[in-house]
């Protein structure tokens, strides 16, 4: 299928996993694994790839040469992670009650959404939510209307931590990469090569301190922020983000995308199966199609 407008991602757009660069494997695999409720789908040398039913979700690559970025640089605010009940999502969240209830920092109910924070032991932010129908959802002027209203965990467990999910057994359940948030030096730029390059949908902004994109009419697949890196350049090589996977619908959408970050002379490196670029931050993505990558 063909883009649906030209410029713009076609609407099955989705998110791939995220790859962190990280300096103890086996912690934070077990952390991935034991306290996010992932399961290791394989493991072979330096890199372990953790998901859910099959699909891959984290990859951690282990480079231990790397040491934390300096505080206030671009690179991964919180990959977030979507469930498709409020049952699997409780089980994650009671999980990171029982085995490491000193990594929650918060949650919060987005309208769109309900949404739990918390830090893996080497510092990536990670979101779990669940997403409300998209019938719920409101739109105005084109903006999706999101807020940040209180969500309290120890009720949102009571109404939807079943005999199922307290035992593990939505361990099971699908989940995918729903939406990646960066830290970013600045909103404008940030828009020019999200939206004007790459092909998103701005769906919401917060003035200069954030942007949101999707495609297809999701409320974010992507959001940039400069709440902890405003005037932060290209990132040095460091611990964390390592790269960002997009799945494009087709090889006809791969060669637009292409084509596009060309025109706007970003560099683009395509090995036959992958487009491989950098955003002006230096954060790494790969655009793929299913088969193909």
């Amino acid at each position: 299928m063909n883009e649906a407008v030209p410029g713009r991602l076609a609407a099955d757009t989705s998110m791939g996993a995220v790859t962190l660069l990280v300096g103890d494997l086996d912690r934070m695999t077990a952390f991935y694994r034991d306290v996010v409720t992932l399961t290791v789908l394989s493991a072979e040398g330096d890199t372990v790839t953790l998901g859910r039913a099959g699909r891959p979700i984290v990859v951690l690559r282990h480079d231990p040469a790397l040491r934390h970025a300096t505080a206030g640089s671009a690179g991964l605010f919180h990959t977030a992670i979507l469930f498709e009940t409020q049952e699997a999502l409780a089980a994650a969240l009671y999980s990171v009650a029982r085995h490491a209830p000193g990594t929650f920092t918060g949650s919060a109910d987005h309208l769109v959404s309900q949404a739990f924070y918390l830090t893996d032991p080497e510092g990536n932010g990670i979101e779990l939510y669940w997403d409300r129908t998209r019938t719920e959802w409101s739109w105005t002027h084109g903006q999706i209307e999101m807020a940040t209203l209180s969500l309290d965990p120890n009720e949102f467990l009571r109404d939807h931590l079943t005999e199922r999910a307290e035992t593990g057994e939505t361990t099971q359940d699908a989940a995918s990469v729903g939406h990646v948030h960066l830290s970013v030096g600045d909103v404008a730029t940030a828009r020019a090569f999200y939206v004007d390059a790459l092909g998103f949908d701005e769906t919401a902004s917060l003035g200069s301190q954030a942007v949101f994109v999707s495609a297809g009419g999701y409320h974010h697949h992507m959001a940039m922020n400069v709440w902890n890196s405003r005037g932060a350049g290209p990132r040095m090589p460091a611990l964390g983000l390592g790269r960002v996977d997009l799945s494009l619908t087709d090889s006809d959408a791969l060669g637009a995308l292409s084509e596009r970050l060309r025109d706007r002379g970003f560099p683009v490196r395509d090995d036959g199966r992958t487009l491989s670029f950098d955003d002006p931050w230096a954060n790494l993505l790969h655009a793929t199609v299913p088969g193909r990558g």
